[in-house]
Formats: structure tokens, C-alpha cells, sequence
């Protein structure tokens, strides 16, 4: 893990809204581009890294959830949030024309359009949490108030609970 001043669309965002925060590399992989890996990478709990997810509902349309990297998005609580009957996932192959993001690489910050954006409620047990920085590679660290500030989130729960 180290400090990068290789500069993305997201972390640019950051600098024009003035919010504090550190770009960090990474080394990525290929073969693996799970948030577990990144947070394996980064030597951190997977409890601070959050994946950014993207959904569509049968009534909104798009929309985004941001989970902890080892957690599993729930889709009946998405539906719910979201105001939709149903959701689903969208295809790895429609990630980069919805979002300008390839997978393993999709920022919450930054994609082609405001997306209405859900948070799970589980990051505000964090001072800081990562989330990619748009590009495979690079996270950024930052406070997920500031994050939730900034893209508008809502604070939900949205992970599935094992019993």
C-alpha cells in the first residue's frame, strides 16, 4: 500500500469539493477483483473497504449500493429502499456504458450520472473507509460522511443477515 498522485476523475471531484482524503495503490489483479482482495492488498479488515454495487429496479431504474467487501448485497431490502417491487443486479457487461467504470474498478464517485446511492449503515462504525478511486489500483480513504455528503447517499441497511 502506498500513497498515489495518480489523480482520478473521483479524487478530483474530492479536491473541487474540498473534502480530505488519501489516494492509495495497490497491487491489483486480473484473476481477482473482489474487494476482499483489495483489502488482502491494502493489509486492512474488510469491514473498511466497501464495493461499489450497481442495481436496477423494475420501477426506478438504476441505482447504487455500497456494502463491505465481504458482505452480499440484499436485494428484497434494496427493492425496498429504493422504491422498487423487485432489483437485480446489472451485468458485468453493461457496467461501463451505465457507469464509465470497468469492474473492479466502479466508484461511487464520478460515474456518468447521479445515480440515487445507498450506503449500508455499518460504515458510520468507521472514522474512514475505502472505496474505489475509479481507476483498478487505487482506493481512496476517506470519511464516509464526507462520502455520503458528497453523492448524496442514504444510510440503509443493505446486506444480507446470515442466521
Amino acid at each position: 500500500m502506498s500513497i498515489s498522485n495518480d489523480k482520478t476523475n473521483a479524487a478530483r471531484l474530492l479536491d473541487r469539493a474540498k473534502i480530505s482524503y488519501r489516494l492509495i495503490s495497490y497491487q491489483a489483479d486480473e484473476s481477482d477483483l473482489s474487494a476482499i482482495h483489495v483489502a488482502n492488498q491494502l493489509n486492512e479488515p474488510v469491514e473498511k473497504v466497501y464495493k461499489t454495487l450497481v442495481l436496477k429496479g423494475d420501477l426506478t431504474g438504476f441505482f447504487v449500493s455500497i456494502i463491505p467487501a465481504a458482505e452480499n448485497v440484499d436485494l428484497k431490502k434494496m427493492a425496498f429502499h429504493s422504491g422498487n417491487k423487485t432489483c437485480e443486479m446489472i451485468p458485468m457487461k453493461d457496467l461501463l456504458s451505465i457507469t464509465g467504470y470497468l469492474r473492479g474498478s466502479c466508484s461511487p464517485i464520478g460515474m456518468k450520472k447521479q445515480f440515487k446511492t445507498f450506503i449500508d449503515d455499518s460504515c458510520m462504525n468507521n472514522d474512514q473507509i475505502f472505496v474505489s478511486a475509479g481507476k483498478r489500483g487505487l482506493q481512496l480513504l476517506l470519511s464516509p460522511t464526507d462520502l455520503i455528503q458528497l453523492i448524496n447517499a442514504s444510510i440503509v441497511s443493505c446486506i444480507k443477515k446470515v442466521n
